[in-house]
């Protein structure tokens, strides 16, 4: 029997991902033996300078131990959240597979009586970690007090028993993965929240040159998935933005059709630049990229570089 070693990162969700993805491809590799293995990341070992490795153009903190790994071949398949991965790979790598993906919104957690984002009272307490979070809730509800909260699904849940918080958002998918999806009160409309680009998608990273386990990946692929996070990651790369910075991008695929919806922020939340663009999914990239400059245009560059500045 043939064994694969998965590696991913050794947080309660990364877990749950890679069981999940695990999970999959026995049933389409009954006869192969797969094994995960963790590795401990930057960002997991110093979350405290996340953002300063952001502006600095650090957009590996949570995937390069990973990669290492990979490239140095103790592990086979690197699982990975897909909007962690910096748009560009190293070379000798690449991403294989991108499985079906979960629900891509944003998600509310709230005290009793706190359990919809437009009727949070007047200077209620909203924890995120996400800057993009903050420069779009700071843009649709000024008055909100949006605080830093760090930590993974547990801690933040547990954060909401101090008095520091009346509600916190984080990504609904990290909570359906952990069976909490119990736990989420609202689904934030996208309309008020974009989504960062490949929210709520993995990616299953292999080296280039191990045709076995590129198959093996593929096996769990969807396409669907992939143009539409093709289209989402192709406009992050395109304003040349890292995971850090306050960028949405939802691509949805209707009658045939995908239509890629982008915003930019300002970290105040003065100012949100949006636009869309529809076309044929089979040139998601290409629709990306001239949504990216299109809004280069509209001055979107200017609030990337104030973010990561």
């Amino acid at each position: 029997m043939r064994s694969i070693t998965v590696g991913t990162r050794g947080s309660t969700l990364a877990l749950a991902q890679t069981r999940w993805v695990v999970a999959r491809l026995k049933e389409e590799w009954p006869d192969t033996e797969f094994r995960i293995q963790t590795i401990s990341t930057k960002g997991d070992r110093d979350r405290a300078a996340l953002s300063k490795l952001a502006a600095q153009g650090d957009k590996g903190f949570w995937v390069k131990e990973i990669e290492d790994s990979l490239l140095q071949s103790r592990i086979d398949i690197a699982v990975h959240s897909l909007k962690d991965l910096p748009t560009a790979q190293p070379e000798g790598l690449e991403v294989s597979c991108i499985p079906k993906r979960v629900d891509a919104r944003d998600a509310l957690v709230g005290k009793e009586g706190y359990k919809k984002l437009s009727d949070l009272p007047q200077g209620a307490r909203l924890g995120t970690s996400s800057i993009r979070r903050k420069a779009f809730l700071r843009a649709y509800r000024p008055d909100l007090q949006v605080i830093d909260l760090r930590g993974n699904i547990d801690t933040r849940l547990a954060a909401l028993a101090s008095e520091d918080y009346d509600a916190i958002i984080l990504a609904g998918a990290g909570l359906i993965r952990t069976e909490l999806r119990n736990r989420i009160d609202e689904f934030v409309d996208p309309a008020i929240l974009l989504p960062a680009p490949g929210q709520g998608a993995l990616a299953l990273e292999t080296r280039s040159d191990d045709d076995l386990c590129i198959e093996v990946a593929y096996a769990i692929h969807d396409l669907s998935t992939d143009d539409r996070t093709t289209a989402e990651r192709e406009f992050l790369a395109g304003l040349g933005a890292g995971c850090m910075a306050p960028v949405g991008a939802l691509a949805t695929i209707t009658s045939g059709l995908l239509r890629l919806e982008g915003w930019v922020g300002a970290l105040d939340g003065s100012k949100v630049i949006q636009a869309s663009i529809e076309g044929d999914p089979a040139e998601c990239a290409e629709l990306g990229a001239e949504l990216a400059e299109d809004m280069l245009g509209q001055g979107a560059a200017e609030l990337v570089a104030a973010a990561q500045s």
